[in-house]
């Protein structure tokens, strides 16, 4: 897989997976084999948790993950993320407010047989949860 392979990838996957929230096509980005060490712990650390992690997400929120930049190297990638989310549904104890808020973050992929094994994320899911409750106004809108 060529680095340009694997950033066409990954775009694509950002684009479809959790954007559009399309998880029928997983199969389409995941190795068989695909390990997710950024999920919840109460989720399976494999393609059914991530199946449900992106549900999860898309009925709390209407999410638009923008690739800030960039890396890719031998057969890995790295991109640093920001995510504009808007608050529709439950999260964290949370009622929807409706506000948008952008979190930034990183996300790490591994590649096998020209698809992703593994993934890695930082998110910083506190700053998320403080701006929908009003205690900061640093990134919410």
């Amino acid at each position: 897989m060529t680095i340009q392979q694997q950033k066409s990838l990954i775009n694509n996957y950002i684009r479809i997976i959790w954007n559009e929230g399309d998880t029928s096509r997983l199969h389409e980005f995941l190795h068989p084999d695909f390990i997710d060490h950024g999920l919840p712990p109460s989720l399976p650390a494999n393609a059914h948790g991530l199946q449900q992690w992106v549900a999860l997400t898309h009925s709390s929120f209407i999410p638009e993950t923008v690739i800030e930049s960039q890396v890719a190297e031998d057969q890995q990638c790295i991109i640093k993320i920001s995510m504009r989310m808007k608050h529709i549904g439950m999260w964290r104890g949370i009622l929807p407010t409706g506000k948008t808020v952008t979190v930034n973050g990183y996300r790490t992929f591994r590649f096998q047989d020209d698809r992703i094994i593994e993934h890695w994320a930082l998110i910083d899911g506190a700053a998320l949860e403080q701006a929908l409750q009003g205690k900061t106004h640093v990134c919410a809108r």
